[in-house]
């Protein structure tokens, strides 16, 4: 019997609990902190007990036997089960801020004193470290600048598209919040024409028609969308050819609003036609 398995791993504080929080929501069974070791035998436990869709949250807890899970992981899938492992991710100034507000102590700390700043970071360095290996191979989220609801929404849009060999998502941001760190590829397409400027258009997104009939009237812009297209076009083939599962590409503008937005909207479809796609718009997502 095929089983669909959600595998959640990432740095500490970045949002796992409710990661399993939508899962459950969304009809999982979740386990969290569960041991490598016990990851083929609790899968077939669960295989007999009937239970077709399980979500499993694997940290640094776990930092001894965190080299089994890519060899577990094929084994899963040699077994016939579909896995899909999603990271998430936070930058290091968010990961502190989070721990100096919950007041909780990082599971790497040792000892019952509480950790200054300097050794939080450094604790911090030291569990990107361990979890490398499994961040190359998963999807990230970077969950710095998103709520707990937008969150929940991206996970269960991601678990709810069909299994493919590869699922582009494209990201709209905005450069004055920052640079997405899950993202593989990033578009700024800032110097294109900004409808910002337009006093009709500045409350307006890339969503809305006026938005979008004034970006397809620029040159500028179609030239853009046909180079981005070109190149990815080129390679995500290639990309495919390593078995990867996911690719990000992020298209940025100043605010995230308008042109950002739009690119995105046509190059999923653009794309969709021949891959699976997900379309996710920081900023606006963020309203």
């Amino acid at each position: 019997m095929s089983m669909d398995i959600i595998l959640i791993t990432g740095m500490s504080g970045s949002g796992k609990s409710v990661a399993l929080h939508a899962l459950e929501d969304a009809g999982y069974y979740c386990v969290d902190n569960l041991p490598p070791e016990l990851l083929i035998p609790f899968v077939k436990l669960e295989e007999q007990h009937q239970e077709r869709r399980l979500a499993i949250a694997i940290d640094v807890r776990s930092a001894n036997s965190l080299h089994l899970l890519p060899e577990q992981m094929g084994l899963l899938s040699n077994m016939g089960m579909t896995v899909k492992s999603v990271f998430l991710d936070a930058n290091s100034d968010t990961l502190q801020r989070r721990y100096s507000e919950s007041r909780r102590k990082h599971p790497l700390s040792g000892g019952d004193k509480p950790q200054s700043d300097k050794a939080l970071i450094e604790t911090i360095g030291l569990e990107r470290e361990l979890l490398a290996d499994l961040r190359d191979r998963a999807h990230i989220i970077d969950t710095s600048l998103l709520r707990s609801a937008q969150l929940q929404t991206y996970i269960k849009t991601l678990v709810s598209a069909p299994s493919a060999q590869l699922t582009l998502v494209f990201e709209s941001f905005g450069f004055k919040r920052g640079i997405p760190t899950d993202a593989d590829y990033v578009f700024d397409v800032r110097m294109l024409p900004n409808p910002h400027y337009e006093s009709a258009l500045r409350p307006l997104t890339g969503r809305d028609e006026p938005v979008q009939a004034y970006l397809r009237q620029s040159e500028a812009f179609l030239q853009m969308q046909m180079q981005i297209e070109g190149f990815l076009m080129h390679w995500i083939p290639a990309i495919e050819r390593d078995h990867r599962s996911y690719v990000t590409v992020a298209i940025g503008c100043t605010g995230g609003q308008h042109r950002s937005v739009f690119m995105v909207e046509q190059l999923a479809q653009s794309f969709g036609a021949r891959w699976l796609t997900l379309k996710r718009h920081r900023e606006l997502d963020a309203i």
